[in-house]
């Protein structure tokens, strides 16, 4: 349940920035019929299919997370995790260089696009779901944090509830500004923004905390809790079983 609410929470909290980053994208999308439940639901499918791609990308990383956990490395994951977050917000003031070539994004946001204009000219529903996945790989510092967080979590189940719950938070001020027009003023979306570096160094450090090992609950769990150990392991083998795990 916590992971649910730790995405639905981030999800809405980085709505904002949704809105000032693809904001401009959704209000361009032509949605097929006149009628606003039709609309509506082309809008429904369109998100749908990005959050797919945010599911995938939870299971994946999540995979990845497990397998740290099974090495017993998973509270230095956190921690590294957390360090990377926190370094992705001061090196670029302190350097005044970004740590990643805008060429390569650049390209690699071109690509998308000259697969996802010809999927909405479709005005389909499937066109906009296919759309809606294409939409998911795009560039964006804010899915690289979450992405970030289900990695930390270290299992399947957590990580990808995790981006189910970010990516269906997100959709609602998408769709309320394809259907309103931009809700949001610029002003409010320049002050999200500037905010969204001071989450992304609250997000790190607590991904620290929880790989410290302080044994404080939620916050900074027991390693045991946070690693599969081998005894943990051996202990749910039935005593009739173990004598012969050696063979």
């Amino acid at each position: 349940m916590e992971y649910i609410l730790a995405g639905l929470l981030m999800g809405i909290m980085g709505s904002f920035h949704c809105a000032g980053m693809c904001g401009p994208i959704v209000l361009a999308i032509p949605l097929p019929g006149e009628a606003w439940y039709t609309k509506f639901t082309g809008l429904i499918f369109y998100h749908l299919g990005r959050t797919l791609t945010y599911t995938l990308m939870g299971l994946v990383f999540g995979l990845i997370g497990l397998g740290f956990s099974l090495a017993g490395i998973q509270r230095w994951v956190a921690m590294g995790t957390g360090i990377i977050m926190i370094l992705t917000v001061l090196l670029p003031y302190i350097t005044k260089k970004t740590l990643f070539s805008s060429n390569l994004l650049n390209r690699i946001t071109l690509l998308i696009q000259r697969l996802f204009f010809p999927l909405l000219n479709k005005k389909s529903w499937i066109g906009l779901f296919l759309a809606g996945a294409l939409n998911g790989l795009l560039p964006c510092g804010l899915v690289y944090v979450a992405l970030g967080s289900a990695l930390a979590f270290g299992g399947v189940v957590p990580s990808t509830l995790f981006m189910i719950s970010f990516g269906l938070a997100t959709a609602p001020m998408l769709i309320a500004i394809s259907l309103a027009g931009n809700l949001v003023t610029k002003r409010v979306r320049t002050a999200i923004n500037k905010a969204i570096p001071v989450m992304i160094v609250i997000v790190g450090l607590l991904f620290i905390l929880r790989g410290a090992n302080l044994g404080i609950p939620f916050l900074s769990p027991p390693l045991a809790k946070m690693e599969i150990s081998q005894e943990n392991t051996d202990s749910k083998v039935p005593p009739c079983c173990r004598k012969h795990q050696g063979n």
